[in-house]
């Protein structure tokens, strides 16, 4: 049933109706599915990817660009010395409470952690990592890279699609 998770990660407003039909299977046992997913933890939440560049309070989106509510993105990498018995996952649990981080992954490379950390502004990432991040022991070290424009985001790309030049072909 990975089918499922896999059609409910691209587009989580499909209802489970739709989800069967899709599949070919009957509606109680989607739904089965998903509240069992639900219940074990599978599925974590059902969520939406915004494309805050375009958003403008009052306009519904609609009147271009806009900057209303936009944050600041980081990705973060942290260097860590490993402790003996947890490794890495005390600090990531660690830093993963903070409301400010987004992501928290353990990598390979140069650093052992890379987060994605939002905030208001430039001056509040930069307190976030000089007051709360790298005061956790065994960090010993940060690089933060500000996000300037993206590009694609969970799959979604937010490049505006090429017009169709092609002639209509009538039959």
């Amino acid at each position: 049933m990975r089918e499922i998770l896999e059609l409910l990660e691209r587009d989580a407003s499909l209802d489970h109706a739709t989800v069967a039909t899709m599949l070919g299977l009957p509606r109680e046992e989607v739904d089965a599915r998903i509240a069992q997913w639900e219940r074990a933890g599978v599925i974590r939440r059902h969520k939406a990817v915004v494309d805050w560049e375009r958003y403008e309070d009052g306009t519904d989106g609609l009147e271009g660009a806009g900057r209303a509510g936009a944050q600041v993105t980081a990705f973060i990498d942290v260097s860590v010395v490993p402790a003996r018995g947890v490794g890495f996952d005390d600090v990531a649990t660690r830093i993963s409470r903070f409301a400010e981080v987004r992501d928290c992954y353990l990598v390979s490379g140069g650093h052992d952690l890379r987060c994605t950390v939002v905030g208001q502004d430039i001056r509040a990432v930069s307190d976030f990592v000089a007051q709360k991040l790298s005061t956790i022991d065994r960090i010993t070290s940060t690089a933060t890279h500000f996000v300037l424009a993206t590009h694609k985001r969970d799959g979604d790309s937010f490049a505006e699609p090429e017009p169709d030049h092609r002639l209509p072909v009538t039959p």
